[in-house]
């Protein structure tokens, strides 16, 4: 897919699942897993798919999935498989390699959307990009110094902190605009400062949705995440965005569904729902 000066690629970084329950938050069980079929332990099948924007001279990744440095515990906990698709692969198969990004933007640190950043070599964790430069929000890698009991399972320090000590690290405060096309929805719902990458080049938008909309089946409004820390903000920001994906023929990119990678929405007397998918 093209987008104003950029080609469009979806980057499978292979597969991972959490519990539904949490997923879906106040929404009883009977009515998600009918889309959202659980295992023997409550747990539903998630993608971490990134996207990969190449033009202006810049080879950008949006995000990275879980990374590669898991120990067996966590990868049993959290059921990951990268047997059948991984970063490395996923890049290979667009002929780029990791020392080809030259930038990669962090949606939040959360370790399903920023384990990637950094892998173990000779027993030591470095940046994996070499020559990249990665960016996040200032409040939001506040956040990470300083979580609270609820959210700190969600930061793994060996994801971003060798980044900050390797100097590649850059700290956004707010919509700046570090690359042409590229703008960001800033969030406070899931956690502080998210932010959502949307690209456009006046005619066609995508919103890289990561944890505001995660997968296609919490586009209904009170499908939210109880990982959220504020859900009734989420709520509000669900409705803002959403909206203007109607009425403006957004394209949503969606991180985390199994199997839907991106579609845009339309108002129905029900709501708002897919009204196609589109292929990246």
């Amino acid at each position: 897919m093209t987008l104003g000066n950029y080609e469009l690629f979806s980057i499978e970084t292979g597969r991972f699942a959490l519990d539904g329950g949490a997923m879906f938050g106040i929404v009883p069980m009977p009515l998600w897993k009918k889309l959202n079929p659980p295992d023997e332990r409550n747990r539903i099948a998630l993608a971490a798919r990134a996207l990969l924007l190449k033009g202006n001279g810049k080879i950008i990744l949006i995000d990275n999935g879980n990374g590669s440095k898991f120990t067996d515990k966590q990868m049993d906990i959290y059921r990951l498989d990268t047997q059948h698709s991984n970063l490395e692969t996923s890049l290979a198969n667009i002929n780029i390699k990791f020392s080809d990004v030259t930038d990669v933007i962090l949606t939040h640190l959360h370790f399903d959307h920023a384990g990637g950043s950094t892998k173990k070599e000779n027993g030591e964790v470095i940046p994996s990009f070499p020559n990249a430069t990665y960016y996040v929000q200032k409040k939001h890698w506040e956040r990470s110094q300083n979580p609270s009991e609820k959210d700190r399972g969600s930061f793994m320090y060996d994801d971003f902190l060798p980044l900050k000590s390797a100097g590649v690290l850059e700290l956004l405060e707010g919509n700046e605009k570090i690359f042409p096309n590229v703008s960001f929805m800033l969030c406070d719902g899931h956690t502080d400062a998210q932010q959502l990458p949307k690209i456009s080049d006046g005619t066609t938008t995508l919103l890289y949705c990561c944890d505001m909309i995660p997968t296609t089946a919490h586009i209904p409004i009170p499908y939210i995440m109880a990982y959220d820390l504020r859900p009734l903000t989420t709520l509000e920001e669900k409705k803002t965005i959403l909206n203007h994906a109607a009425d403006e023929n957004w394209i949503l990119y969606f991180e985390h569904d199994p199997n839907t990678a991106a579609a845009k929405v339309m108002r129905t007397e029900k709501g708002i729902v897919i009204s196609e998918e589109i292929i990246i």
